[in-house]
């Protein structure tokens, strides 16, 4: 399998897995940025568009807070191992592991209609 690493903010590790079209990356629990964080800048740099500007907020698809909460360490400081959440951004399938491991898949292309005049 071929990859082509495309480094963004807090997403030094994202790759665009070409033959199943999506972005995959691994986020650093150990790290300092949030998963939302490294969420918001891999959306960023994969659509194209300019969080400081306010043209995207991860709240107009998914509870950031929320999120943040369902895949920090239990109770007991141990990390979770299990479960996934998925939901869409910016058009992109966005699906999150409780391993770290986040997957992005792009809009799919709109096959076009011929038009008759």
């Amino acid at each position: 399998m071929q990859t082509e690493t495309t480094p963004a903010d807090g997403t030094d590790d994202l790759q665009y897995d070409q033959p199943n079209d999506r972005y995959v990356f691994h986020h650093d629990s150990d790290g300092t940025a949030t998963i939302t964080t490294t969420i918001v800048h891999a959306l960023a740099s994969i659509a194209e568009t300019d969080v400081s500007q306010g043209e995207f907020s991860l709240y107009d698809s998914v509870d950031p807070d929320a999120l943040d909460r369902v895949f920090s360490p239990k109770a007991d400081g141990t990390d979770r191992t299990g479960g996934h959440i998925a939901f869409t951004a910016l058009e992109h399938e966005v699906y999150v592991y409780a391993n770290g491991d986040v997957i992005i898949y792009p809009p799919a292309e709109t096959p076009r209609t011929p038009t008759t005049n």
